[in-house]
Order: structure tokens, then sequence, then C-alpha cells
């Protein structure tokens, strides 16, 4: 069987100010000929398809186009899930429906979660959804005693491996943190204060995993456990990466063979670093200068209006760093640069700031807990 795999399109995304709707189109318009040429036999979309649970009418649109596209032109089945930026119950409307036209969302994790069954020469292919669930609703929804992440994706596997009959081959999607993955600055955290990392073993029984949560698309302790990563670079700690989607090749014992497809992206985003008048120069050899930018400044001097004198030359500068004044002025504080801190170290620091006292262990518990009650909103909103 062959396996498109993709995740984290992050639909309706803005970055920096600039909403992505429009390169988001130009690089599916490349990932639907992908499938043309490919031929896959099922797309698998791990989760994050909006950026938020409530996406913007263009980017509905969007998605709708891509999909419609797919199953009628191409009709290649398409099994996604909801990831933490999802709503669960709008992306799983209509499912009974859609998956007549070979569209199977999951949005919710109920009883009634079950595989989808594809069949191929070699006979069912068994592909196991599990949507992203924060360990409250799973320990509601099936009625299980789970308190962590690894202990939710336990009873969700269980609740799903239990309908499958011994020796077919296996298939899971899951929205999750692997231990082991790499992180980028644009991944909202599952949950603050406590762990939800869970271990690669949860998936050992499956002949394929396919992850979606991590942007950087990696192995997750084994070659049969993936992240695609996500659709577009979507802060500037992923300039290094390399965007793509995965083929993947399954024969009639389960054994997988992996192919990474590059997808390439209207705007890059890349980080420069220079001094000023050497940037004003203009893009080098197979750089745009419609790219996405962060100029790292290396002059030490005052400079007058930077942002307007760089977007002569790059319209689309989005964010200077100025080395020089943060070293000399010391902006970014005691610890560290704060844009890499998690949101309970900026708090705990504040809260040492305004009251002299250190933040102690019941005051952070409950700061986290109020964090993970704001995040659960969002994504139910």
């Amino acid at each position: 069987m062959r396996i498109l795999h993709t995740s984290d399109w992050h639909l309706g995304r803005i970055f920096h100010g600039k909403h992505l709707t429009d390169d988001q189109a130009y690089i599916l318009e490349q990932f639907v000929t992908l499938v043309g040429d490919t031929k896959p036999d099922v797309i698998l979309i791990s989760g994050d398809i909006y950026d938020r649970s409530v996406p913007p009418t263009d980017a509905v649109n969007l998605l709708d186009d891509i999909l419609s596209q797919i199953l009628l032109d191409y009709h290649v089945p398409v099994i996604s899930i909801a990831g933490n930026h999802d709503s669960p119950e709008r992306l799983g409307f209509g499912t009974r429906l859609l998956a007549r036209q070979g569209l199977y969302l999951t949005g919710e994790v109920n009883k009634n979660l079950k595989p989808v069954v594809l069949t191929d020469s070699h006979g069912p292919v068994y592909f196991c959804p599990i949507p992203y669930a924060d360990p409250p609703i799973v320990r509601e929804r099936l009625n299980t005693d789970t308190s962590t992440h690894q202990e939710a994706m336990f009873t969700i596997l269980n609740h799903l491996i239990t309908q499958i009959p011994p020796g077919n081959r296996t298939v899971a999607l899951a929205h999750a943190f692997v231990a082991g993955g790499e992180e980028c600055e644009s991944e909202r955290p599952l949950s603050i204060g406590g762990s939800s990392k869970i271990d690669s073993h949860c998936f050992r029984n499956f002949h394929f995993t396919a992850l979606g949560h991590l942007h950087r698309p990696q192995h997750a302790g084994e070659t049969h456990i993936r992240y695609a990563g996500s659709l577009m670079k979507y802060s500037f700690s992923e300039a290094s990466h390399r965007k793509s989607v995965t083929l993947v090749e399954m024969d009639a014992t389960g054994d997988i063979v992996t192919e990474e497809m590059t997808l390439t992206p209207k705007r890059d985003v890349r980080c420069l670093e220079g001094y000023l008048n050497d940037i004003l120069e203009g893009p080098g050899e197979g750089e745009s200068k419609d790219d996405y930018l962060m100029v790292t400044l290396k002059d030490s001097g005052a400079i007058f209006d930077a942002v307007g004198k760089l977007r002569t030359v790059y319209p689309n500068v989005l964010h200077i760093e100025r080395p020089h004044l943060t070293d000399s002025g010391n902006l970014h504080g005691p610890g560290g640069d704060h844009r890499r801190r998690s949101e309970s170290d900026l708090f705990s620091d504040f809260f040492e700031q305004v009251t002299g006292q250190p933040l102690s262990a019941e005051q952070t518990g409950l700061f986290n807990e109020i964090m993970n009650v704001i995040y659960k909103k969002e994504r139910e909103v």
C-alpha cells in the first residue's frame, strides 16, 4: 500500500502579522500535483489542519478546495485527525456522511472510535486514528483512570487494537509529543507544568505510525514511527528545516520504505545577519528578495528607520534583532531571551520581581492549572 503522510498545515496562520493563506494555497497546489504524480492509495493528515479552533473563512474555503480536488479528481481517500490547534467538534462534523466519499475525519475521542479499514492487493490495512485529547477528556469519554498523556495514549490504543483481528497490517495516526523528538518555537505546548511526552514504545505494535505536532520531519525512536513535519516554516527557528511530506511504501508483511517529497514555498523563511550596508546590496544567488526575513544587524551605532531601509530591498522583513543593544542594554534579563522561555518561567520571574519572593510549588501548580484551562478553552471556542 502506498501512503502519503502529511501534517500540521495550520491553515489560517498569521506569521508576524502576515496572513499566510496565499502561501499555503500555493504549496498545497503542489501537494495536489504530487498526489497525481505519486498515486497514493491513501493520504494521512496527522492533525493541526487549522491554526486555531475557529479558523477564518478563507482557510475553510482553502481546505474545502484542496480536499475536493483530492477526492473528486484523484479519488484518493483521506484519513485525518484533530490536533491540539483544531476544534474536535467542528472538524468531526458530518463524519459519517463524508466517509462515504472517502474522507475520514476523526475529531473526538469516544467509545465509537474505531479503525478505518482500507484494502490493497495483499488484503486489509487497519488505520487507527488517534485525535489529540487531554487526559481528563480520555478519562471521561472512555471511562478509565488516566492522569497523564502516556496513560491516555495507552487507553486509546488499547481501545482500537482490540477491534483489529490478529495478523493484520496496522497504521496509527496520532498527534502527540513523542519523547526524543526535536521541538520548535512555533509549536504550542500540549500541557503546562505536567509532562506531555509519551514513549515511542506505545506504538511498538504498529507497522507504521504517522505522527503530527512536531514541525521538523523526523523519526521518533524508530524508523517506522515518523513525524511528517509542518506544511511550511512557521517560525524563524525553522529556517534551516527542509519541509516535505512522506511517501510510505508498505509491502504484504507490513515492512515499509519511506521517502521525503520536498515542497517549495512561494516565499522562504530565512535569517540574515550582517551590517546594514552589506545587507542592502540585495539578495545573493538563489535567494529571493520577497522571502520572509529576520535580520540580525551587527552595527553598533544608532540606525534611523532600519526597518524602512531594509524594506526598500526586502519588502517582507518581519523582525530585526540588534545583539549589540541587547547585550549592552541587558534587555534579555537574568533569565535569558524571554522569547525562548515558557509561560511558567516568565510568570515566575515576574512574581519574584514584584513580591521579592520565589513562586512556591503550590502557586506554580495553580498557575499551570489555569494555563491548561485557558488552552483547553482556546481549543473549544
